[in-house]
């Protein structure tokens, strides 16, 4: 092999080399993450790996500061364990307290996730009309009733809210309408038009807090 031929096949080879060192950095970087307990990082070891943690959202613990929001998860088994959560986005309209989050991000520091991806998980949950009062039967007794725990039935009206806004969603039923109050979890059924039992009572303001979780009734029908 003549001395040109030997540095052509060295060029080439180094390439090659260069290539593959580049494929496996691009490979490990953008591998899957690890899932992880929250007691896991919190053992730390982890500070700017890319990991999953799942855990319940903590009640009072969301902050806003314009589009990024922070909260804490505490760990289902544990719930002395907690992890802020850092996560700039939209906030799925099921997050709430007690929602089970599952966050995918990296570890910054020794409790906290800078999160990239949010996913929430709530069990449906249904539950009977009967004993309900509509929306307009409600409106109509605002006076003997409010502050006084209750049920009200009516469908969705309009967009559902997230859980730091100051109302979840519209109740509507015999052409009367109530802002519905809740920071917790909603199931992601719940959608424009769904039929639904809130339990709760109404408000000196005119809303109507929820004392539990909205529940789905299909037997509720747009009245």
């Amino acid at each position: 092999m003549n001395k040109k031929a030997k540095s052509r096949l060295i060029v080439v080879g180094g390439i090659i080399v260069i290539a593959m060192l580049v494929i496996i950095a691009v490979a490990g970087s953008g591998g899957s993450a690890a899932s992880l307990s929250i007691g896991d990082v919190l053992g730390g070891g982890y500070d700017g790996k890319k990991v999953q943690v799942s855990g319940s959202v903590v009640a009072d613990s969301l902050t806003n500061d314009g589009a990024a929001a922070t909260f804490a998860i505490a760990d289902e088994n544990d719930p002395s364990q907690e992890l802020t959560v850092s996560y700039e986005g939209a906030l799925p309209a099921t997050f709430g307290s007690g929602v089970v989050a599952i966050c995918t991000g990296t570890v910054d520091g020794a409790d906290n996730l800078a999160c990239t991806d949010l996913v929430t998980k709530c069990p449906s949950k249904y539950e009977s009309a009967e004993g309900s009062l509509t929306v307009k039967g409600l409106t109509d007794q605002a006076d003997s009733l409010t502050g006084e725990q209750t049920k009200v039935c009516g469908y969705v009206s309009g967009e559902i809210n997230t859980a730091d806004a100051p109302y979840r969603f519209t109740l509507e039923s015999q052409g009367a309408q109530i802002n519905v109050v809740w920071d917790g979890g909603l199931d992601e059924a719940v959608t424009d038009g769904t039929a639904v039992v809130v339990s709760g009572a109404l408000q000196a303001d005119g809303t109507f807090k929820a004392s539990e979780q909205p529940a789905i009734d299909e037997a509720v029908t747009q009245a």
